[in-house]
């Protein structure tokens, strides 16, 4: 079953390029500090700016570095149904163990669009699915009832990755749907809550900086320690709103900078925090002596 702590990995870049070495130094980081899952080519991996190839490397780069030792999700999505199934496909083929897909973004499709849309991808496809939902960047929301409809009609949909941040419509899919299809938190402020409501781990931003937190929190919610994994989700409070400062992942990629573990480099249109919101940063980051 998708559960645990999944960090949303960035893509280091040098020189635009990506920074393998950078890349494999975040794994051994993530490997040490028991994150559960690992993303790739996802909205913090930069993937609107990843050209195909780039991609296939980094995803094969990374199945190796890991060698079966977590599971490993791919950002595969589009708003272009063949783009979305190809890409499927070859996440399926390399080995990846679940692939990502958002919801088509700009097309502005409605609730049957959305519902014939997956039904595509789920047929012409064999690997796990999970519904990536982040109206804030898509411009459109699946509802709950399609998500359930998707979820109980398709055995491959094991799960959604919720940023909505509406936990009514997250606490009626986990009431609706069986209890081996996941609700991932996709907004860190909310990995308690969502989890309180039934969700079953998270994907996130802040694990990028602090998984060995993420993971301790997700673990205790999945436990039920619900008190032990509110003193940790109070302790991130500020760390986890720092992440969004400016448009993420600008923040995460500046701290793990400042931490010694990348270079400091985007790909436009993405760029670098405003200098007053970079002073905020790395007060934040002094604060929890993460630099």
């Amino acid at each position: 079953m998708l559960k645990g702590s999944y960090v949303a990995l960035v893509t280091p870049f040098k020189n635009n390029d990506i920074d393998y070495n950078a890349l494999e130094n975040l794994l051994d980081f993530h490997l040490k500090n028991n994150t559960d899952g690992i993303l790739f080519c996802g909205t913090t991996g930069e993937s609107p700016s990843l050209a195909g190839d780039e991609k296939e490397r980094l995803v094969q780069f990374g199945l190796k570095k890991i060698n079966k030792q977590k599971p490993v999700m791919m950002g595969t999505g589009t708003n272009n149904l063949y783009h979305t199934i190809s890409a499927t496909i070859k996440a399926q083929e390399w080995g990846v163990d679940y692939a990502l897909v958002i919801t088509p973004y700009y097309n502005k499709p409605t609730q049957a669009g959305m519902y014939h849309y997956f039904k595509a991808v789920v047929e012409n496809t064999d690997i796990p699915i999970v519904i990536y939902n982040v109206p804030g960047r898509t411009g459109v929301n699946i509802d709950a009832d399609t998500t359930i409809k998707l979820a109980n009609e398709f055995k491959s949909i094991v799960g959604i990755k919720e940023a909505s941040g509406d936990l009514v419509q997250l606490s009626k899919i986990v009431k609706y749907t069986d209890e081996d299809f996941s609700v991932m938190s996709g907004e860190d402020a909310l990995n308690l809550p969502i989890m309180c409501c039934g969700g079953k781990g998270a994907i996130s931003v802040t694990a990028n900086i602090v998984p060995q937190k993420v993971h301790d929190l997700v673990d205790l919610c999945i436990k039920r320690e619900y008190d032990k994994a509110l003193e940790i989700h109070k302790e991130l409070i500020e760390l986890n709103n720092a992440m969004f400062i400016e448009t993420n992942p600008i923040p995460v990629k500046e701290s793990l900078h400042l931490m010694g573990m990348i270079e400091n480099e985007l790909r436009l249109p993405l760029y670098y925090l405003k200098d007053e919101n970079l002073e905020k940063l790395k007060q934040i980051l002094k604060k929890y002596k993460l630099i």
